[in-house]
């Protein structure tokens, strides 16, 4: 009877080592069989394909194919990517002065930055760029894009676009230029006391240009802040923004895969300029920093937000080596922005607390341009066949240059009339509540 207690403990002790040794190698076989798989596609290929293709671009386009899958911001760069991707050895090189990105699969214009070619020649937020010259733009990489609408200063471009309300593409011509941003600029207000002002990008200055304008408009009683077609930045000058006008609690956090990737960047009052009523500016051109701005100062209820829905970029991207020379890398998103109450900006963007339409109309132009995401591609491809009738459209630019914003100006901007009304009714209140 002891033997056969004996035996039977025995018995159940090497069944639970083999099946905790099963346990711990069943992941590694999956792993092995996987990587299996892909090496038998790849060797299939090589072997098969109708055409004769080189080992090295089987693999180079199996890499693109990856990492395209996972988001539209990820990227492999191979080595001639990598290259035009670093500092520019030959000079300077020219470019548009447009913000774009990939959403639902079509090369999309985030914003046009004020006073660069792109924002002169007319081009707007959530336009979708069919071709680059004679390229077209289906199937190409975010960075393959970038890198053709990048050139030597002073040569031409046409980019063919297709815009909602348009009946046909249109073929817009720009020369490219070295691009000089003037990030923030401050306007007065006629008959009013307060102060418009604008943050057309996030660069390395933004944060103490804005709070010298602050300083020296002390007495003004309340501050528009437009981030309107404002593609972003730095991370430290939205923080440092935001800091302005906040004097506690966290700003932003940064979230990896781990919670040991988590970081939260928090506001300090020795930081924070002023208290005065602000209203902040939005439309589906702001994005990343500018979605930090405006849905870190809603969520802390220190401003409105008044506009239209923004363009959701709030992830973080790195460009990891994949060979020692530092010649091929991938460029993968590692984390993502989350504002103060938990919420993304993913994919999401930022709501306005009053949403409002642009231009003077408050009716939306819809003209029938909804395409579902499955129905893109197709709709781009038949895009294509219309290009050849197309004229180029006439282009009105504003005058950035003037101090102050008049009623004229006020009466043609529908989301500006309607901040400076709401931030005077702030003032208002603000005075109420002070007693």
């Amino acid at each position: 009877m002891n033997k056969l207690l004996l035996t039977s403990a025995l018995t159940l002790v090497l069944s639970q080592t083999l099946f905790s040794k099963e346990e711990v190698v069943a992941p590694e076989q999956s792993r092995f069989e996987s990587l299996s798989k892909l090496t038998k596609v790849i060797g299939t290929v090589e072997k098969y394909y109708v055409d004769d293709v080189k080992l090295q671009e089987i693999v180079d386009k199996s890499l693109k194919g990856l990492m395209q899958e996972l988001d539209a911001h990820s990227s492999y760069l191979d080595k001639k990517a990598s290259k035009e991707m670093s500092v520019q050895t030959q000079g300077e090189f020219g470019g548009l002065g447009i913000t774009v990105g990939m959403r639902d699969g079509a090369l999309t214009v985030i914003s046009p930055i004020d006073d660069t070619p792109a924002f002169k020649a007319g081009i707007k937020p959530l336009d979708i760029i069919l071709k680059i010259d004679e390229t077209s733009t289906i199937n190409m990489t975010l960075d393959e894009t970038v890198n053709l609408m990048r050139g030597k200063p002073k040569t031409d471009i046409v980019l063919t676009i297709v815009r909602k309300g348009e009946p046909k593409p249109l073929e817009i011509k720009m020369t490219r230029e070295i691009i000089k941003i003037q990030s923030v600029f401050s306007k007065t207000i006629e008959n009013e006391n307060i102060l418009y002002l604008r943050v057309a990008s996030f660069d390395a200055n933004v944060t103490e240009d804005l709070e010298k304008i602050i300083k020296a408009n002390a007495d003004k009683k309340g501050f528009i802040l437009d981030l309107r077609n404002n593609p972003g930045g730095l991370l430290s000058q939205a923080i440092g923004v935001v800091d302005l006008f906040v004097d506690k609690g966290i700003i932003v956090s940064q979230k990896g895969r781990t919670a040991e990737d988590e970081e939260k960047f928090e506001a300090s009052s020795s930081n924070t300029r002023t208290k005065l009523p602000l209203v902040v500016l939005v439309n589906e051109g702001s994005a990343s920093a500018s979605e930090i701005v405006s849905g870190s100062l809603q969520d802390h209820k220190r401003a409105i937000i008044i506009g239209q829905k923004t363009f959701g970029k709030g992830s973080v991207q790195a460009v990891l080596p994949i060979d020692n020379e530092r010649t091929e890398n991938i460029k993968l998103t590692i984390a993502k922005y989350y504002l103060p109450s938990g919420r993304t900006i993913q994919a999401v963007g930022v709501t306005p607390d009053v949403v409002t339409n642009a231009g003077k109309v408050t009716q939306l132009e819809d003209n029938g341009f909804k395409i579902k995401e499955a129905d893109l591609k197709k709709h781009l491809e038949g895009e294509l066949e219309k290009v050849a009738d197309v004229k180029k459209e006439d282009k009105i630019v504003e005058d950035e240059n003037k101090k102050v914003i008049t009623s004229e100006d006020i009466l043609g901007d529908n989301q500006l009339n309607t901040s400076i009304a709401i931030l005077k009714s702030l003032i208002i209140m603000n005075k109420w509540f002070l007693k």
